[in-house]
C-alpha cells in the first residue's frame, strides 16, 4: 500500500464528508493504493455515525472509535498501530489541512528520502492570540530538540512506516513526534511549506492551556530522551555538585572557626551563622538526588525495555567452514 492517512477527529461531523471527498479525489488522480484511518476521539456529536457512512461509500477508509475522549495522542498512536501503508501521512479534520499537500509530502519521503517531513504553515489564518504563543513555543522547542522545524505542532506531517511504528505517543506528546523520531534514530527530518485553510466548520478544540501544557511537556520529553535509559547521570550529577557545593561552605565555616578560636576572638556559634543552614540544606538535597537516581537506575534496569534498541537492517553471512589439509 502506499499512503496511510491517518485522521484523528472530535466533534468534525460536518467537515468529515468533504475531507474524504478531497483525498479520494488528490490519491485517485495520483493512482495511490492507500487507506484512511479515521480515529474518533470520543466525538459527542455524530461524528461516528458520519465515518460509518463514508465507509459505505469509500472502501479506503476505516474507523476506529474511543469511548471517551482520550486525546490527540491516544487517537495518533491508534492510527499509526493501524497504519500498513509504506508512507503515513497525518491531518487534522477540520478542513485546515490541504489534502493537496499529499504527493509533495509523499514524493519527499520516498525519492528524497526523508524519514520525516513537517509541514509548515508560514501563512495563518490564526488570530494573533495563538500564532504569538505559538512562535514562542516553536523558538522554544527548536532551542531545547536542536530540531530546527519552524512549526513543529503543524498536524501535516508525512512518516515513513518505519517511524510511527518505533514511536509511542501519549499524554500530549503528539506535539514531539519529530523529537521521539530522531531519539529513535532516524535523524532525516524535512520540512515543506503547506497552505493553511480557513477553518470552515465549528470552533477550535484546543485552548490557551495548551501551551502551559505544551511547556511542561517539552520538558519532560527533553529529559526523557537524554536521561531515560541513564538517570542517574543526571540526579547523580546534579546531587554530586549540591553535596559538594554545601560541603566547601561548611569547611569554611568550621575553618573560619577554629581560625577564630586560635586567634582569641570571640565569635558567634557555626550553627547561628545562616550560610550554616544553606550548606546543610544544599548536602540533604544533594544526598536526596543521588538516592532519586540510584533507584531510577534500579527501576531502569529492571524494565522490559531496557535494551530495546531500533535496528535498521540485519544482514546475515553464512560462510562456510574450510578445512585445510
Amino acid at each position: 500500500m502506499d499512503i496511510s492517512i491517518v485522521v484523528p477527529l472530535y466533534n468534525e461531523e460536518e467537515s468529515l464528508p468533504e475531507l474524504i471527498e478531497w483525498i479520494d479525489k488528490v490519491c485517485t488522480a495520483n493512482q495511490y493504493q492507500y487507506e484512511v484511518i479515521m480515529v474518533n476521539d470520543g466525538s459527542s456529536d455524530s461524528s461516528w455515525e458520519v465515518v460509518q457512512d463514508l465507509a459505505q461509500q469509500y472502501p479506503a477508509v476505516k474507523g476506529i472509535s474511543f469511548r471517551r475522549n482520550y486525546g490527540k495522542a491516544a487517537a495518533l498512536n491508534e492510527g499509526f498501530q493501524a497504519a500498513q501503508g509504506e508512507v503515513v501521512i497525518t491531518m487534522d479534520a477540520d478542513l485546515q489541512d490541504s489534502p493537496d499537500e499529499i504527493p509533495e509530502l509523499r514524493r519527499m519521503i520516498v525519492e528524497d528520502g526523508f524519514d520525516l517531513v513537517s509541514g509548515w504553515k508560514k501563512k495563518r489564518h490564526d488570530p494573533i492570540t495563538k500564532t504569538i504563543p505559538t512562535k514562542l513555543y516553536n523558538w522554544a522547542t527548536r532551542k531545547m530538540s536542536g530540531i530546527y522545524l519552524h512549526d513543529m505542532n503543524c498536524g501535516l506531517k508525512s512518516y515513513r512506516n518505519a517511524v510511527v511504528k518505533s514511536v509511542e505517543v501519549y499524554g500530549d506528546m503528539h506535539r514531539y513526534i519529530p523529537v521521539m523520531a530522531k531519539q529513535a534514530g532516524f535523524n532525516r527530518i524535512g520540512e515543506k511549506v503547506v497552505q493553511h485553510q480557513a477553518r470552515k466548520y465549528g470552533v477550535t478544540k484546543f485552548g490557551l492551556e495548551r501551551f502551559i501544557n505544551g511547556f511542561l511537556d517539552l520538558l519532560t520529553i527533553t529529559f526523557i530522551t537524554r536521561f531515560g535509559k541513564k538517570p542517574m547521570h543526571f540526579f547523580g550529577t546534579v546531587g554530586t555538585l549540591f553535596f559538594f557545593l554545601g560541603g566547601i561552605i561548611t569547611f569554611w565555616l568550621l575553618v573560619s572557626k577554629a581560625y577564630s578560636i586560635y586567634i582569641g576572638d570571640p565569635n558567634r556559634l557555626v550553627a547561628e551563622n545562616p550560610l550554616f543552614f544553606i550548606a546543610l540544606t544544599m548536602m540533604i538535597i544533594g544526598v536526596q538526588l543521588f538516592l532519586a537516581g540510584f533507584l531510577a537506575e534500579l527501576i531502569s534496569r529492571s524494565s522490559p525495555d531496557r535494551n530495546k534498541y531500533e535496528v535498521a537492517e540485519t544482514l546475515r553471512l553464512n560462510l562456510d567452514a574450510k578445512s585445510i589439509g
